[in-house]
């Protein structure tokens, strides 16, 4: 799998969550539970990882997003 987005900002992790699957690409949201157990005080952002051959599809559904990496 390959990481396509990376934050700690939930509100732009619903986001991006939302634009993938109005563009029907399969995604996983790596190191959504460390966050939790972390207290959720942003020390371990979430990535956003899809499919090696779905990663040009998923970058352009993303391009809007502003990123903070």
């Amino acid at each position: 799998m390959e990481e396509v987005f990376r934050t700690n900002d939930p509100v732009k992790l619903s986001f991006v969550e939302h634009l993938l699957q109005e563009a029907g690409i399969e995604f996983f949201v790596a190191d959504r539970h460390i966050a939790a157990v972390e207290g959720n005080i942003g020390a371990f952002p979430r990535r956003v990882l899809v499919l090696a051959e779905d990663k040009a599809r998923a970058e352009h559904a993303l391009a809007e997003v502003e990123r903070g990496w």
